[in-house]
C-alpha cells in the first residue's frame, strides 16, 4: 500500500516535470518584437520599379525567401521594364533580373535578384492562425523603411475557394509584399491591401500559398511577361471595396523624404 502512494507520488512529480518542461519549451519558441524586428531587418527589402525609361514607377516592400529569390505581390511590379531592391538600412542596390515564379490568382510574384549572403525568412504554417493571435508586419509605408508594426488577426476571411488573413497591424502605401509574422518570427501571410474608407481593414496572403508557389520556381523571364492581375481571375477582385492602391505605393514620391 506504501509503495502504491509512492508510485502514484512519482507519477503524479513526473507528469508536472513534463508539463513544466514544455511550458519552457513553448515559450522558448516565442520571441520578443525586438528580436524578431531585427532578424526581419535583415531579409526585408524596398522594392522600386521603374518604366522603360528608367523613371520611377511604383514602391513596394518584399523580403527574401532563397538564394536570390524574393517574395512580394504582382501587382507591385506589374507594368514595371525594371526595377532594384535594397535591403533595410543598406545603400547597396541589387537588380531585378527577372521572375522565376507567379500566381496571378493570388498576388505572388518570385523575382530573382543579383544578391549574395542573403538571410531568409522561415515561412510559417498559415492553416494555423487564429483569430486574436499577435502578428507583426514589416515593410516600407510610405517609403518609411523598415517600419515595424503589430496587431492581431481579426478573421479568416474566405474569398471564393481561397482565403485572406484580416489583421489590425498598420499597412500604408508602400507595405505591399511585406511579411507578416507570427511570434516565433515565422511569415503566416504577405500584406497585400487595405479597405479603402475603413478602420484598420487590412489583409494578408497566406504563407502556405506562397510556399505551394516556391515549389514551382524555374527559369528566370523578364518582367515584361507578367500580365495585369486586374480581372476575374484574381481573389482581389472578389473583394468589392477593396483597394490594392492604398497599399502598392503608387507613384515613387511616396518614397521621397
Amino acid at each position: 500500500m506504501i509503495e502504491y502512494k509512492k508510485g502514484i507520488k512519482h507519477s503524479t512529480s513526473l507528469v508536472f516535470s513534463v508539463f513544466f518542461l514544455f511550458c519552457i519549451a513553448t515559450v522558448a519558441t516565442a520571441q520578443t518584437p525586438q528580436q524578431i524586428a531585427q532578424k526581419t531587418f535583415r531579409s526585408t527589402v524596398l522594392l522600386v520599379m521603374e518604366d522603360t525609361n528608367g523613371q520611377p514607377l511604383s514602391l513596394g516592400s518584399g523580403f527574401f525567401v532563397g538564394d536570390g529569390q524574393i517574395a512580394t505581390n504582382l501587382h507591385v511590379v506589374e507594368g514595371a521594364a525594371r526595377g532594384y531592391v535594397k535591403l533595410v538600412g543598406q545603400e547597396t542596390k541589387f537588380n531585378i533580373e527577372g521572375y522565376t515564379a507567379i500566381d496571378e490568382k493570388r498576388d505572388l510574384i518570385i523575382l530573382k535578384v543579383t544578391a549574395f549572403r542573403t538571410q531568409i525568412i522561415s515561412l510559417g504554417n498559415s492553416d494555423l492562425v487564429e483569430v486574436g493571435q499577435t502578428v507583426y508586419a514589416v515593410g516600407n509605408p510610405r517609403g518609411l523603411e523598415g517600419t515595424f508594426s503589430d496587431g492581431i488577426i481579426s478573421s479568416i476571411r474566405p474569398v471564393g475557394t481561397d482565403k485572406l488573413i484580416q489583421i489590425t497591424a498598420p499597412l500604408s502605401p508602400g507595405s505591399s509584399g511585406g511579411p507578416v509574422l507570427n511570434r516565433r518570427g515565422e511569415v503566416i501571410g504577405v500584406s497585400v491591401l487595405t479597405i479603402r474608407d475603413g478602420q484598420n481593414l487590412n489583409f494578408a496572403i497566406p504563407s502556405n500559398y506562397l510556399k505551394g508557389l516556391l515549389s514551382k520556381v524555374g527559369y528566370t523571364r523578364s518582367l515584361s511577361q507578367t500580365k495585369p492581375i486586374i480581372g476575374q481571375r484574381s481573389l482581389l477582385a472578389d473583394l468589392g471595396s477593396g483597394s490594392t492602391e492604398g497599399v502598392t505605393g503608387g507613384k515613387l514620391v511616396f518614397c521621397q523624404h
